[in-house]
């Protein structure tokens, strides 16, 4: 099987960690020959704030963090390519959970797909609306969940995470999907499986 790259983004709440998962559970089931490399960026900045007390980098991502706010662009790109150039090998499916959030994030993401190789990576964008977003959020009560942070959350996807999607639709680069992510979990990720190979097909 060809190595496949899949991004996913949408709104806080979208389900993106629990689509990701299922997809690599998915690659390695179908193409056990080739391992998963998973970049989870929320993950990583809470593993960084974490260290708030001896670095002076991580508390002040952690304010940001703390009020629901959006990571500076060179803090992320930062976090993520060290990743790539330190774990990435040359023989992985690639799926990446949170990243970018900003046009400048998705230009800078193009330019190392390009560096690696990674031809028409698939962009799956888990539509879900900020009602629906702020339902699934609430319900979840995770620590960072509160209502102010919620909204945000929320407001920064308007205001920045929307331009890098416009970045991908109609980009011939990339496989653009629309996924429906109000439906099930199940039925989510099956609809991700079949235009996955769909846009297979046509490219």
């Amino acid at each position: 099987m060809q190595l496949e790259t899949f991004m996913f983004i949408g709104r806080s709440g979208c389900g993106k960690g629990t689509q990701a998962k299922l997809l690599i559970e998915y690659l390695r089931k179908i193409d056990p020959e080739h391992d998963v490399f998973h970049l989870e960026t929320g993950a990583k900045f809470r593993e960084f704030v974490k260290k708030k007390d001896v670095n002076y980098s991580s508390r002040l991502s952690a304010e940001i963090y703390d009020n629901g706010g959006l990571q500076p662009e060179f803090l992320t790109i930062r976090l993520w390519s060290d990743i790539f150039i330190d774990e990435l090998r040359d023989d992985e499916h690639m799926v990446i959970d949170g990243t970018p959030r900003k046009l400048n994030e998705a230009r800078v993401l193009d330019s190392a797909f390009k560096f690696y190789g990674r031809k028409k990576p698939h962009l799956l964008f888990l539509n879900i609306s900020r009602e629906a977003a702020t339902g699934r959020l609430a319900s979840r009560r995770r620590i960072d969940d509160n209502s102010a942070e919620i909204k945000a959350r929320l407001d920064w996807y308007e205001t920045e995470v929307v331009k890098a999607i416009e970045f991908y639709r109609g980009n011939d680069d990339y496989h653009f999907l629309d996924i429906n992510a109000e439906q099930s979990v199940e039925d989510v990720h099956k609809e991700i499986v079949r235009l996955m190979f769909e846009a297979k097909e046509q490219s």
